[in-house]
């Protein structure tokens, strides 16, 4: 700390050289710096279960509902099993927006936030720890979901190479997501925005495809859209490893669709958070 006040101290670029040097020597490295902000996040969620448990109670919901009601329907239409091709459908329902993007608002106005661009962290550290810990949340929400049907009697083509794959696609998937959640809270600071605006923005992607029905059965405007929606592809690649084992190009699919949504979404997330670090 004394070499620190002295290089502050110091006239022109060799005190600035100095503060970098020291300033790099103080920075834990980029793995610590995720993990700080990640672990941070998970013991706030561990704490407050209720910003967690209805998402899993959504996911299980919707499980429920849908092969209770359309049990038939899919069996006689598209020949499988209703809870194998609505498992899918509520993983995505359990994972999707379980960003901790709200607590990103609270530690914005709470402070907490400009304490940390105090120290020598890396500002990308901030987005990609939170990150993290939405990736590890949605994977337990996922493991918990798809347990419960395991359970029912699903079974994996693909087997357990395949049901950890399908676990690591719903969690990617998520997290993907969750970039356009905190580009929201970066952006407004509002939690009323995040929580209100996230659901809207998911809401056509969850329900213009393949959700309830296989996509020859669509009718035309909506067969057109759901083309388009990447949640279709999504939703193809995690049946896939349940229903038809290893099918390379659908799987391929899915992982497009996941990195284009999650490629934007970052880029929104890393410009509404320089936009917020230099208002404050």
């Amino acid at each position: 700390m004394t070499t620190l006040v002295s290089a502050t101290d110091a006239p022109g670029t060799a005190g600035a050289t100095a503060v970098s040097a020291a300033s790099r020597a103080l920075r834990p490295t980029l793995g610590a710096e995720l993990w700080l902000v990640a672990s941070r996040a998970i013991k706030v969620a561990l704490r407050n279960p209720e910003a967690v448990i209805p998402n899993l109670f959504i996911g299980l919901f919707f499980f429920a509902v849908n092969v209770g009601s359309m049990q038939h329907t899919i069996a006689k239409t598209a020949h499988i099993d209703a809870k194998a091709f609505e498992l899918p459908v509520a993983i995505m329902f359990a994972v999707t927006g379980t960003s901790r993007a709200t607590q990103a608002v609270v530690d914005i106005a709470g402070g907490y936030f400009d304490r940390l661009l105090m120290t020598p962290i890396r500002r990308t550290s901030l987005l990609f720890g939170m990150l993290l810990a939405d990736f590890l949340i949605a994977l337990g929400l996922a493991v918990c979901v798809s347990g419960l049907a395991v359970a029912l009697g699903v079974r994996f083509a693909s087997g357990i190479g395949g049901f950890l794959l399908f676990l690591v696609l719903a969690s990617a998937w998520s997290t993907a997501y969750s970039g356009f959640v905190y580009a929201l809270a970066f952006a407004s600071g509002s939690p009323e925005t995040v929580n209100s605006a996230g659901f809207m923005i998911f809401f056509p992607f969850a329900f213009l495809t393949t959700a309830f029905l296989p996509r020859n059965l669509l009718a035309g405007w909506m067969s057109a859209i759901a083309e388009y929606n990447p949640v279709t592809y999504f939703l193809s690649a995690l049946r896939s490893l349940i229903v038809e084992g290893w099918h390379t190009s659908t799987l391929l699919g899915g992982l497009a669709s996941i990195a284009g949504v999650g490629v934007v979404g970052f880029l929104l997330a890393l410009k509404t958070l320089a936009g917020r670090i230099n208002k404050g």
